[in-house]
């Protein structure tokens, strides 16, 4: 790519010759980074025609700024930018930071709301990342993707591209609402439904056109935390609810209701986030009982649906609403990889159209080439066949996963291998420190999740969870090996 022209403005009050003008602003280009070492810089006609000025005034700044170190010139090849250029600048007493801190943010004139939470470290060698159940990326119908991309942008581009509706593809739209009441038993119809980018963006939107400052939300005590912001933001209140090994505590969800007036309860009745429990039929009918006479808005977020080995799964509340009370939000990421990103809302109408509004102003035309791609691959059974033959790989890499834990870490762990999904959540023995355990898990070359980063309270957690379906089976084996080397000592 050719050199682009610098910001330049030249002074013609100035005391300061014009030449060294160009040479002092292409230094401060050079150090905040805009050009980095090894850069073409513009060539003499480029630039001078650029400034308007003459090719000698130039080259007579690109001299002083061979002179000074900051390029480098050769005969027939142009210049550029020295491999060590100075780290002052001309007339300042100090050293500022060099353009690798400014790039990486080391020199932002502002505070933050709060620290990061610390990431995993990027030089670990060999990292098995086994934090969450993300879909083996090696197992991607890249053909039949690429097929269905490709003639999303050939065989009809404008009926692809030119397609200006908030609510998503319509085409995607008709084949999702085929889905939701074929596979899930949803009521579904293609206007109740709001496509958008990514499964974070559809709780955003929802949080957005639903809640406002100071409404109360009840949350499961142990969850998401992403999406506990998403509705934190929204400037409403989330009140932790306990989960056991029925799902939420829907009693105490009820005394909660003696005292708050609930806008909304945020839940994963299908599988529980993070501990993968099932709501209880009898707590499934008491929640839509109390949503329908307090008249809250259930919330039910998906995780992992596509993905059932033994039994049953059961059907999202959304199926068994009868009140307009559920806005189901579903993501279709984890069919192939986190890096399509594409998720919706089923929801009563009157919500819809106030989520149009909400996707106009923050994503109006979302990714319609990957819609209409994806509703192609809906409808001619594509989807279908690769869940089919994903099911028995992720299935055998739970087993595996499972019987290693057992061998290498049965006196520190307990767990019921899932019924579906591509994560387990395990038990940890009493008096285990599972952050510390975690933390040593990184210096040994695996992550995974310590029960605390689930908690609504921050406070320690009993357990932990480990995905499975991105790795093999002796990359799973080494999973549970380090992790058993990387117990507390004393523990």
């Amino acid at each position: 790519m050719a050199p682009g022209i610098p910001t330049i403005t030249l002074d013609p009050r100035s005391n300061r010759p014009v030449y060294l003008q160009i040479a002092h602003a292409l230094m401060s280009e050079i150090h905040r980074g805009r050009f980095r070492p090894g850069d073409a810089l513009p060539g003499y006609r480029t630039l001078a025609q650029g400034l308007g000025v003459s090719r000698n005034t130039v080259m007579a700044a690109y001299r002083e700024l061979s002179d000074e170190g900051w390029l480098v010139a050769a005969p027939g090849e142009g210049s550029t930018v020295a491999p060590t250029p100075p780290r002052r600048l001309p007339g300042t007493s100090e050293t500022p930071p060099g353009p690798a801190a400014e790039l990486t943010g080391a020199g932002m004139g502002f505070d933050l709301r709060r620290p990061p939470d610390p990431a995993v470290p990027d030089a670990a060698r060999n990292l098995l990342r086994v934090a969450t159940g993300n879909p083996d990326p090696r197992l991607l119908p890249g053909a039949a993707l690429a097929r269905a991309y490709r003639r999303a942008l050939t065989v009809n581009p404008r009926g692809t591209l030119a397609v200006d509706d908030p609510q998503g593809h319509p085409t995607l739209r008709e084949a999702l609402a085929r889905t939701l009441r074929a596979a899930r038993g949803v009521a579904a119809a293609p206007e109740r439904l709001v496509v958008t980018r990514g499964g974070q963006l559809p709780l955003a939107l929802v949080a957005h056109a639903l809640l406002g400052p100071g409404d109360a939300v009840a949350v499961e005590a142990l969850g998401a935390r992403d999406a506990w912001e998403a509705c934190a933001r929204a400037g409403a209140r989330c009140l932790p609810v306990p989960v056991d090994a029925q799902g939420l505590d829907v009693d105490t969800l009820e005394r909660l209701l003696s005292t708050e007036r609930l806008r909304a309860v945020l839940t994963t009745p299908v599988r529980q986030y993070p501990s993968v429990v099932a709501l209880s039929p009898e707590r499934r009918a008491r929640l839509l009982a109390l949503a329908a006479r307090h008249r809250f808005a259930v919330l039910e977020s998906e995780h992992d649906a596509e993905f059932q080995f033994e039994g049953a799964l059961p059907p999202p509340l959304a199926a068994e609403d009868r009140a307009g009370v559920v806005v189901l939000v579903g993501s279709l990421s984890k069919i192939f990889s986190p890096g399509l990103r594409l998720g919706f809302v089923h929801a009563p109408a009157p919500l819809v159209a106030q989520l149009r509004s909400a996707r106009d102003a923050l994503d109006r035309h979302g990714d319609p080439a990957l819609e209409r791609a994806m509703a192609e691959l809906l409808e001619d059974g594509e989807i279908e066949r690769h869940l089919n033959r994903m099911h028995p790989i992720y299935r055998h890499r739970r087993d595996v996963l499972a019987n290693a834990l057992s061998e290498h870490l049965g006196a520190a762990l307990t767990f019921d291998p899932p019924t579906g999904g591509l994560a387990l959540w395990a038990r940890t023995r009493e008096g285990l420190d599972v952050d510390a355990w975690a933390r040593r898990g990184l210096e040994r070359g695996v992550a995974f999740q310590a029960g605390r980063q689930f908690a609504f309270d921050g406070g320690a957690v009993p357990g932990l969870r480990i995905g499975f379906s991105n790795y093999g089976d002796a990359e799973l084996v080494e999973v549970a090996r380090r992790m058993a080397e990387a117990l507390p000592e004393g523990q």
